[in-house]
């Protein structure tokens, strides 16, 4: 645990250093272009079509060349990647996510920058792991801390980044995790504050409840915002359905998204400036519902389609905008005395919570963001409506559950395997073990069964272990034999012997049985690299230890 927490600080920092580069590249090219703090609407009409254009060219020729796999990127390949590889993320998806990411928000695509953050501070952790040469249980661990530190790095919000990492990532909760995923967050936090202020992300008046009747309003609207968010889940998973060649799904992509900038420059990039408009109630309604419109179908297809961009953004400005535009037709038709603002929060934060189903880590994301504590009652009722009605009656599940379904990939694992994913197999192993060639003298064989090992390795001419010898069944051939001088052929004696293979010492013990089911074998050598060519044998492993093992769950 204290190198954990020592890595988890470090994991912070790290992160923290990438994130705060990808976004000063990101907001100094928009600065050079005329669109400072995403403010697209102050370019013309040629400019923003241009833009946009070239944005699209751009990732279609550059990415073109890498194969599918090099160019998955954003959370749904972090938790790929934790599902099949324990976590383990190429530096190469990393680099393409970083810079094809910057071109696509310096370029007005419609999508978020968290996604990629999330993306790159996991990577920035599992590449951090390897070099220390952890475990892969413990890489998985640093995996979520930097998910944590790239959501607290994206919005100062540091307790919403350890509650995403859990919730929405890792989908589980472990008291052996917790600890450095909270030194992460808070690392990166105080390093983004150091950078970007303290300020919360969002500028809104504080706003409460005007009269308990608001509840009712609470209850339609997250009814509505549930309705909307499955609807989005199945509009992202029909572009993702498109098969075509990933240059003309760029194509497309940019095509949709500059025939709606043309007349919404709103629905450009991230939008943030725009939601702090619709706080300050400064868009009228049939606006409001053009950007909803637009939004919802420009950015599904960005991240349907393959674009670096991520979602957690839209998905706000589109829950912006239904608050927005619920409080606004109650204060036009029923005269309510309610705050455009207070709903454009709570808009957000339900929108968000029924398209991830994480409601916990989308309540903590926008009390942390905005600084109002007034919302944590309303918000508690309209994000379990919108989940419920999102999850329950439509079905849908998580828009990243989802698309990693159409990819084929179970998430998470089913219990037993995420218990055997928890632990190393030094843990398991049995260390009481002698290696022995295949043809030893009667001598060399009652000095083994003096010592009293658990296990025998039977070792072929180029020392490579062939089986398991049960020590039992040496000392009855002994017994049997008498005191003769000759050899014993280990391979030939009457007993119990398994057939091996190997592991290294970093997997863990559900890798272990995968691979033992694989082999066929009964058994795996666990080895540790002391050098290149050089992995000796350290430990032994059985079905019956990870029976064992199992059991406790």
């Amino acid at each position: 645990m204290p190198q954990l927490v020592f890595l988890g600080a470090l994991t912070g920092v790290a992160t923290s250093g990438v994130i705060l580069a990808f976004r000063a590249l990101v907001d100094g090219a928009q600065w050079q272009l005329g669109a400072a703090d995403g403010n697209f609407e102050a370019l013309d009409l040629a400019s923003r079509i241009g833009l946009i254009a070239v944005g699209a060219i751009l990732l279609a020729v550059l990415l073109q060349r890498y194969r599918p796999s090099a160019r998955r990127v954003g959370v749904v390949h972090v938790m790929e990647r934790l599902g099949l590889h324990q976590g383990a993320l190429p530096l190469k998806n990393a680099v393409i996510q970083f810079f094809g990411g910057a071109i696509a928000l310096v370029t007005g695509q419609s999508g978020g920058r968290e996604g990629p953050a999330i993306h790159l501070g996991a990577a920035t952790a599992s590449l951090l792991g390897k070099a220390a040469r952890l475990p892969n249980n413990s890489v998985r661990t640093l995996v979520a801390c930097g998910t944590a530190a790239a959501i607290a790095s994206s919005f100062n919000t540091p307790i919403a980044g350890v509650i995403f990492a859990m919730e929405v990532v890792m989908m589980e909760y472990t008291i052996a995790s917790f600890l450095p995923v909270i030194i992460a967050a808070v690392s990166a936090t105080l390093i983004t504050i150091f950078a970007y202020g303290a300020e919360p992300a969002f500028n809104v008046a504080p706003s409460h409840m005007h009269s308990t009747l608001e509840l009712l309003y609470l209850l339609l609207a997250g009814f509505l915002i549930g309705c909307l968010a499955a609807g989005y889940i199945q509009l992202i998973q029909a572009f993702a359905r498109i098969r075509w060649q990933f240059w003309s799904r760029m194509l497309l992509a940019g095509t949709l998204t500059a025939g709606f900038a043309a007349f919404l420059p709103q629905i450009m990039g991230v939008g943030y400036d725009t939601v702090n408009e619709v706080m300050g109630a400064q868009l009228p309604v049939l606006l409001l519902l053009a950007l909803l419109f637009a939004k919802a179908i420009t950015s599904a297809a960005s991240v349907g389609l393959g674009m670096p961009v991520g979602l957690i953004g839209p998905t706000l400005f589109m829950g912006a905008a239904v608050g927005g535009t619920f409080a606004s037709v109650l204060i036009s038709w029923q005269g309510a005395d309610i705050s455009v603002g207070f709903y454009v929060m709570l808009g957000m934060c339900a929108m968000m919570a029924a398209v991830l189903q994480a409601p916990l880590a989308a309540l903590m994301a926008v009390l942390e963001m905005t600084g109002n504590t007034n919302l944590i009652l309303p918000a508690m009722l309209v994000i379990a409506v919108a989940t419920l009605v999102s999850g329950q009656l439509f079905r849908q599940s998580s828009v990243y559950i989802t698309t990693l379904n159409t990819l084929g990939l179970q998430y998470p694992p089913n219990p037993v395997t995420l218990h055997l994913q928890r632990v190393g197999v030094t843990a398991i192993m049995e260390r009481s073990y002698v290696r022995l060639p295949d043809e030893i003298t009667n001598a060399r064989a009652q000095e083994v069964i003096a010592q009293a090992p658990k296990w025998v390795l039977i070792e072929d001419e180029l020392r490579e272990v062939r089986a398991l010898l049960n020590p039992a069944d040496l000392a009855a051939f002994l017994t049997g034999r008498g005191a003769e001088e000759d050899t014993i052929r280990l391979l030939q004696i009457p007993g119990q012997r398994m057939d091996v293979t190997s592991i290294s010492d970093q997997a863990t013990v559900a890798q272990t049985q995968e691979r033992m089911h694989k082999a066929q074998v009964e058994a795996c050598c666990v080895t540790r690299t002391t050098a290149p060519m050089i992995a000796p044998v350290i430990g032994v492993v059985m079905q019956s230890h990870i029976d064992n093992y199992r059991n406790t769950a």
